[in-house]
């Protein structure tokens, strides 16, 4: 049977360093398989998070050959036989040990945003079309590899002033209901600082769920701060009103 050789990170959040593993590669095999064969045969204390191995809970999330990934998806025969296959852990978030790492920090975010909030006496009734628009968010497992990869929390660690892409989508999901009737554009400028976000769209390319974070969730939203606290007309409006 052919071997790879993977690269593991193996420490915790004082440090650690890669530590070589030789592993039997099978047909139809998912690089999830890797850690659980080292865990099973060569290192029984490996850390790693899982749970479905079906790519619907979000739990096995890491860095396959530095780039984030859900480790049971991303299949073994996919990626080059010829040099080690690094496996690491999501570099926007504290290591706890090995490949585990704390997210908890996205539960506080996802705390600051208000609610679905619908009218009093509100007809329930949306088209199709609507339907649609809001849904595609609703996709989202929370495997945080956008959280991952986006720039301003991976490189720049802004993480008590900004969101990131999984947090925009829930905002976008609430924001784009047409039986909502909350603002959540000053949340979005300033706890969130939807600003730093240069709409690179690297958190769309590791979304497994396909959801154009990006061009569906990020821009609309910009567009929608724009208006609230930038575009000379409504500003001129509610001066109009205030005064009113």
């Amino acid at each position: 049977m052919a071997e790879a050789l993977l690269s593991v990170f193996r420490g915790d959040r004082d440090g650690g360093k890669p530590v070589d593993y030789r592993v039997p590669v099978a047909p139809g095999m998912v690089v999830l398989d890797a850690p659980h064969y080292i865990q099973g045969h060569l290192a029984p204390d490996l850390a790693v998070r899982w749970n479905c191995k079906a790519g619907r809970c979000g739990s096995c999330s890491a860095e396959v050959n530095g780039r984030p990934r859900l480790t049971c998806k991303t299949r073994m025969d996919s990626l080059p036989q010829d040099k080690p296959i690094t496996i690491s852990p999501m570099k926007s978030f504290p290591v706890i040990k090995d490949l585990v790492t704390d997210v908890s920090w996205n539960y506080s975010v996802n705390k600051k945003i208000p609610a679905f909030s619908p009218p009093a006496n509100v007809q329930w009734k949306m088209s199709q079309n609507d339907v649609d628009r809001a849904q595609e968010f609703r996709k989202c497992i929370e495997c945080f590899l956008c959280q991952d990869v986006c720039h301003v929390l991976r490189d720049h660690s802004k993480h008590a002033e900004y969101g990131g892409p999984r947090f925009f989508v829930r905002v976008a999901g609430l924001e784009m209901h047409p039986l909502d009737a909350t603002s959540r554009a000053s949340l979005l400028k300033k706890s969130l600082g939807i600003g730093f976000c240069n709409i690179t769209k690297c958190c769309t390319e590791v979304c497994p769920e396909s959801i154009h974070i990006t061009d569906n969730a990020i821009i609309p939203l910009k567009e929608r701060v724009v208006d609230e606290f930038y575009d000379p007309v409504f500003r001129l409006v509610r001066k109009i009103r205030g005064s009113g």
